[in-house]
This record gives structure tokens, C-alpha cells and sequence, in this order.
């Protein structure tokens, strides 16, 4: 049984999932979370880089869920959590 998110957790658990779907290789965020190993310190290892997404995507999609935040501050939040948390690796357009 899958533990209840609060609203902000939500936006943050779509953002993943959109997030590993548009990725290289293609992602499935809730597998990768089901199966990832379990640490020393008791915390899950989710292989995050090993997927790869353009920065132009990246961005576009943690634009799509911030718009969902109605503070400044929440929506800084939320892109840095996003960003310093366990999204795929991003690469530059050329």
C-alpha cells in the first residue's frame, strides 16, 4: 500500500515521472524507486544517472510544475529540489 503524498510531494513525484519518461533511456520513476537498493544509512539509491535529459526538456517540464505553486519562494524550492535531487543528468543543446 502506497503511504498517502501531501499536494507539494505530488507535483514533485509527477515532475519525476515526466522527468524519467522523457529521458534517454526511457525511465519508469515509481520502478526505479520499487526496486532501487536500500543504503547503509537506510536511504534508497535510485541509479538516476544513468538516464540523460536535454536541458531545453528539463526545463520545460519543471516549468509545467512550478506553474502549480502560487509563491516565488515554493516555486524556487521546488526547481531546486528538483534539480539537487534525483532527476536524470542533464546535457547541453548544441
Amino acid at each position: 500500500m502506497k503511504a498517502k503524498l501531501y499536494k507539494d510531494e505530488q507535483i514533485i513525484w509527477d515532475c519525476y515521472r515526466e522527468l524519467f519518461a522523457s529521458s534517454q533511456p526511457q525511465g519508469d520513476f515509481d520502478e526505479l524507486v520499487e526496486n532501487a537498493t536500500i543504503n547503509k544509512r537506510g536511504q534508497k539509491e535510485i541509479p538516476f544517472m544513468d538516464y540523460e535529459i536535454d536541458e531545453t526538456t528539463l526545463f520545460k517540464i519543471i516549468d509545467k510544475y512550478k506553474k502549480k505553486f502560487k509563491h516565488n519562494w515554493k516555486k524556487r524550492a521546488f526547481q531546486t529540489e528538483i534539480l539537487l535531487g534525483c532527476s536524470p543528468k542533464s546535457k547541453k543543446n548544441l
